[in-house]
């Protein structure tokens, strides 16, 4: 959302290869307020195109005004199709399955864990923060890993020659996830399973 009290947020990710097809989410930035969208945008911008992505699918924050500044950066930027609450419903399953590798964040855990299921008196569920809460990082998950499981790009599928250069090996699951060493994420995997009672997994290792 664009209120003032709202970051931009910004979430790659990518598809492993068959049979697991577990979503690795790459990188996740927040920018909080107060900032210079302006400044975001291109900031997002320049790290999108490390990861050779030109076409980001957001919210309607902002409407045309943050979509433009991105076009400008040389990225389509559209709007999600559904709603947060829809994307809030199609993550659970991908997080309780272990689907989906998150990056290591507390504040985005405290946001998954903080959203609330409610019932409107017409029967129908929604999903969103609690009272004063924020949800920020915890959309844009939500909302990479539904772009993901049909548009994300493949780290081990096909590499697109620009000359000589060779394909590079795979990276480990632990350096994918952001960890500095592999003892760095078995320290992290023992804090998800003290703290939330769940195991955490890096493909590839």
């Amino acid at each position: 959302s664009g209120g003032s009290q709202d970051s931009m947020t910004l979430a790659i990710a990518h598809k492993t290869a068959k049979p697991e097809e577990q979503i690795v989410v790459d990188a996740l930035r927040e920018a909080r307020p107060p900032f210079s969208p302006e400044a975001v945008v291109e900031e997002f911008a320049a790290l999108c195109k490390l990861y050779r992505v030109n076409k980001i699918t957001g919210d309607h924050y902002g409407g045309e005004f943050v979509k433009e500044p991105f076009r400008k950066q040389g990225l389509d930027y559209v709007l999600s199709e559904q709603p947060k609450s829809d994307l809030y419903r199609d993550l659970l399953p991908l997080l309780n399955s272990g689907r989906i590798l998150l990056p290591k964040s507390d504040r985005t855990i405290n946001q998954i864990v903080g959203l609330e299921r409610k019932v409107s008196r017409a029967g129908k569920d929604s999903i969103d923060h609690g009272p004063h809460g924020h949800d920020d990082l915890a959309n844009c998950i939500a909302g990479v890993a539904a772009a993901t499981r049909t548009t994300g790009y493949n780290i081990l599928g096909p590499w697109v020659d620009t000359g000589d250069d060779q394909k590079p090996p795979p990276e480990p699951g632990w350096k994918l996830a952001g960890h500095a060493s592999f003892e760095a994420a078995e320290k992290y995997k023992k804090h998800m399973r003290a703290q939330f009672g769940r195991s955490v997994s890096f493909p590839g290792y």
